[in-house]
C-alpha cells in the first residue's frame, strides 16, 4: 500500500512538471477576476519573462493577489504578494519573489493597448531597468492623433537630450569651474563647445523614434508610448480586453488602490 501511494505521488509530481514545461512556446494564460476573464498570449521573443510568469502561475503565486494600483486611461497593476489579504488603505507595490529579471527590450514589442508588461524599480536604483520578479501591468492608455504623437515625441527627445547634457556637463564641471576661477573664458567656451558636440553625438544614437507599426497602433487602438524602451513588454491580451477598462474605472484611494479589492487568479491555458 505504501509503495502504491509513493508511486502515485511520484506520478503526480511528474505530471505536474510536464504541465509546467518551461521553454515551451505559444503559452497562453488567463487572469480570472470578478469583472471578467482576461486571456493573454505570452511572447516567445521574451523567454525569460514568459517562463517566469508561467512558473509563478503554475505555483498559484498570483492567486488571491490584488490589482493594487489602477489609473483610468493608463494601466492596471498587480502581482504583489503582499497584497494578499492586505488591510484596506495599506499602500502596496513593494513585494515580490526576491529576485529581478533581466530586461528583454524588443523594438517590435511596444505599449499598445492590451499588452502585459513588467513593473520595476526606478532608474536611480535600477539603471539596468531589470523587471520585478512578479509585478506586472496591463496597458490601457489612450488613442493619439498624429499631431499629439508628434508633440509627445518632441517632449521625449527633449528629455533625452537634457539627460545627456546634464551628464556631459557634470563630467566637465570641475574643468569649467577651474577655468572660470582663472578668468580663462576662452577655455570655458571651448569646453562648452566640446559638451555640445558630445551631446549631439550621443543623442544621435539615443534619439526616440516611432516605427510605422507604433504610429499605426497608437493612433488607432491607443496605448502608452512614453513607456517604450523602459519597461519590458512580454505579452498581449487576446480575449477580454474590455475588462481592463472595467477595472481601471473603479473608485480608488490616494495611492490609486481600489477602495474595494479586485482579486485575481491566474491559470495556464496552454
Amino acid at each position: 500500500m505504501k509503495k502504491l501511494l509513493y508511486l502515485t505521488f511520484i506520478l503526480a509530481m511528474v505530471s505536474c512538471q510536464q504541465k509546467l514545461e518551461l521553454g515551451k512556446k505559444n503559452r497562453i494564460v488567463e487572469i480570472e477576476t470578478e469583472y471578467g476573464d482576461i486571456k493573454i498570449k505570452l511572447y516567445d521573443e521574451t523567454p525569460l519573462h514568459r517562463d517566469n510568469f508561467v512558473k509563478l502561475a503554475h505555483a498559484n503565486y498570483f492567486d488571491g493577489t490584488l490589482f493594487h494600483r489602477v489609473i483610468d486611461g493608463f494601466m492596471i497593476q498587480g502581482g504583489d504578494p503582499d497584497s494578499k489579504a492586505a488591510k484596506p488603505g495599506v499602500r502596496l507595490g513593494e513585494g515580490g519573489p526576491g529576485y529581478q529579471i533581466d530586461a528583454e527590450f524588443n523594438p517590435t514589442l511596444f505599449h499598445k493597448r492590451g499588452v502585459i508588461a513588467a513593473a520595476r524599480e526606478g532608474d536611480a536604483v535600477n539603471p539596468q531597468k531589470k523587471s520585478s520578479g512578479s509585478q506586472f501591468y496591463l496597458a490601457q492608455g489612450k488613442v493619439y492623433t498624429q499631431g499629439g504623437l508628434d508633440t509627445l515625441l518632441m517632449k521625449l527627445n527633449d528629455r533625452v537630450k537634457n539627460q545627456i547634457f546634464e551628464k556631459a556637463q557634470k563630467n566637465k564641471a570641475t574643468e569649467i569651474m577651474k577655468f572660470q576661477s582663472e578668468g580663462d573664458m576662452d577655455k570655458v567656451s571651448e569646453l562648452i563647445d566640446q559638451i555640445q558636440v558630445e551631446v549631439d553625438s550621443v543623442f544621435a544614437t539615443q534619439q526616440v523614434k516611432f516605427t510605422q507599426d507604433q504610429i499605426d497602433a497608437y493612433t488607432t487602438v491607443g496605448g502608452i508610448p512614453h513607456l517604450d524602451g523602459n519597461y519590458t513588454v512580454f505579452g498581449e491580451v487576446i480575449e477580454g480586453i474590455e475588462f481592463i477598462d472595467s477595472i481601471a474605472k473603479v473608485k480608488r484611494d490616494e495611492f490609486d488602490r481600489p477602495l474595494e479589492d479586485v482579486t485575481m487568479k491566474i491559470k495556464i491555458v496552454q
